[in-house]
């Protein structure tokens, strides 16, 4: 029999194993007498086929639809995320971090206040929110996690999809036939990063994805930001002006905003060393405690402004998936003089009820100056506090990673030297390493005839926080005369006018705000927050701003606000 059809939409009967099912079919496919029919193919209609064989035929029926509507990946990342609300609804054994950060943040809902109180049964505090079943994919929901912007349109000619007018959910009607046609065009990369997913189909015949490898590799809910504002929400009362100040003086990022990766950083033989010890304590806490070696994950780095410190740190926060707690020691000692060593014993307090996360102390070089005047007994009090504080917290006890960080090693006295178990270095780049730096910076843009090496050569005593400058001068030259395409005599010129700007820095003849402006524009000793890190991570200082010190804009709104904030 040959028959030949056109149909936008009908029912039609679908053998479904051992029963037949009415199903809305929304384009170009019939079942007559048990085969199926393509709308937009001539030929014969061959048997269909049932039980698990069936699906594969559904699914091949739907692949020619697809090939004719152009879907692609939208598709394939809207199914995903309307086939995850439905497995996740169904399963109770999972939990929130089986869900894909991206997909959980749009069920979030945060814990009222009155619901924060303590368990009567418990010392521990409620979670700050939850995820809630069960999930309903919607257009916005499914906007927000799949960054689709016209969701229903890409998954609508699917056979197993389908919307409810009235409420706009978006549902999977064929939960068989949607997991096969996912499994069809996901690889093990994008499986292995949805725990949910893995859970219903690692028993598949050709799955090579585990539901315990998956939720590994998920980041866990506690560093994402919507965990990380809802904890300080139910922490801290931000209408009590003390306690929003101090959260004002922390600033907290999640790992999901730090974009540099250590992979993408370059390191020394020492700095590699160093983390990958850190990183096997964090893995192993409980044989360490088991052990009694407990006073372990206090890091100090030393190295001039530029080299990578914070970036580093920050980096190591997004590897491990930790929450990043950042303060700057200089500040808590000076806009709150009086009130210092209460702001100390506060900071340890947010990253103790944040932990497990990294607690990054700034300037840490400022306790060996305050220690060593006699202006203040209450910044003295503020050094002890600290001192003891750096002392009571653990990695293994408390789940708090500890570094900090020195422009200025040589004003450390011993006793704040001892409160570290590990230190280390951050010198300046040598050549090799400016060379690696510069092509790391680099990888996106055009520059014909490119010597990284010539460059490195041209530019001895800079940071990778300098190399960038450099770069970025080059850059913004050449879109002056309305060229995206560099050359290497545009690198270097822009050393030889880095260089000019640095010597102008250190004239004597210049003086008052002038000095400051010109200082704080570039220089070697510039506190850039990029980091040369030493690392690729000079390039990760492309997109985040910071190490050591914060960027120039940050760093002079600071300055402005110290003498309105020492009147506290």
């Amino acid at each position: 029999m040959n028959l030949s059809c056109n149909i936008t939409c009908l029912y039609v009967f679908l053998p479904n194993k051992n029963k037949y099912t009415w199903t809305f079919v929304r384009s170009f496919s019939v079942l007559h007498n048990g085969v199926f029919c393509d709308g937009w193919f001539d030929g014969p209609i061959g048997p269909a086929k049932t039980g698990r064989s069936r699906v594969s035929a559904s699914t091949r029926l739907s692949d020619r639809r697809t090939n004719l509507s152009g879907m692609s990946d939208p598709a394939l990342d809207v199914v995903e995320f309307v086939l995850t609300t439905h497995l996740y609804t169904a399963n109770r054994s999972l939990d929130e971090n089986d869900l894909p950060p991206r997909f959980r943040q749009v069920f979030w809902t945060e814990r009222a206040d009155s619901e924060t109180d303590r368990d009567s049964t418990t010392t521990e505090p409620h979670p700050p929110g939850s995820i809630e079943r069960p999930l309903r994919a919607t257009n916005a929901t499914a906007r927000t996690a799949t960054g689709v912007d016209r969701p229903w349109d890409a998954i609508s000619e699917l056979l197993f999809t389908q919307r409810e007018e009235f409420s706009g959910e978006l549902s999977i009607t064929q939960p068989e036939m949607a997991t096969e046609w996912y499994l069809e065009r996901a690889d093990n990369e994008r499986l292995s990063t949805n725990p949910t997913i893995a859970a219903a189909v690692e028993n598949e015949p050709g799955v090579e994805v585990t539901h315990a490898e998956a939720r590994e590799n998920n980041r866990p809910i506690q560093a994402d930001r919507v965990w990380i504002d809802a904890l300080l929400s139910q922490y801290f009362d931000t209408d009590d002006d003390d306690e929003s100040e101090m959260l004002d003086l922390v600033q907290v990022r999640a790992p999901e905003e730090i974009e540099m990766q250590l992979d993408d950083l370059v390191l020394t033989g020492d700095q590699e060393g160093e983390i990958q010890k850190i990183v096997k304590a964090i893995e192993h806490r409980d044989y360490l405690a088991s052990i009694g070696l407990r006073e372990i994950g206090k890091l100090l780095f030393v190295g001039p402004p530029g080299t990578g410190k914070t970036t580093i740190s920050r980096a190591l926060a997004h590897e491990l998936g930790l929450p990043f707690v950042e303060v700057k020691l200089s500040m808590i000692t000076s806009q709150y003089l009086g009130e210092t060593a209460k702001n100390v014993e506060k900071t340890f307090e947010v990253a103790k009820r944040l932990s497990p996360c990294i607690l990054f102390i700034d300037e840490f070089d400022s306790v060996a100056k305050t220690r060593r005047s006699d202006e203040h007994a209450a910044l003295k009090r503020a050094v002890n506090t600290l001192l003891k504080s750096i002392d009571d917290i653990s990695l293994i006890r408390d789940d708090v990673l500890l570094i900090g960080a020195t422009n200025h090693p040589d004003q450390l006295d011993a006793a704040a030297w001892r409160r570290f178990d590990e230190i280390v270095n951050f010198p300046k780049p040598d050549r090799g390493m400016r060379a690696d730096i510069l092509e790391v910076v680099t990888r996106q843009m055009d520059i014909v005839d490119f010597d990284p090496d010539e460059i490195a050569s041209k530019t001895e005593g800079l940071t990778g926080s300098d190399l960038r400058m450099v770069l970025r001068e080059a850059v913004l030259e050449a879109l002056t005369e309305e060229r995206m395409e560099l050359t290497q005599q545009d690198l270097l010129d822009a050393v030889a006018d880095f260089e000019e700007r640095d010597n102008l820095k250190n004239m004597d003849m210049i003086s008052g705000d002038g000095a400051h402006m010109t200082g704080s524009g570039s220089g070697h000793d510039h506190d850039h927050d990029h980091s040369h890190d030493h690392t690729h991570d000079h390039d990760h200082d492309h997109s985040e701003p910071a190490d050591d010190g914060v960027a120039p804009s940050d760093e002079a709104e600071t300055v402005d606000a110290k003498p309105q904030d020492q009147t506290h």
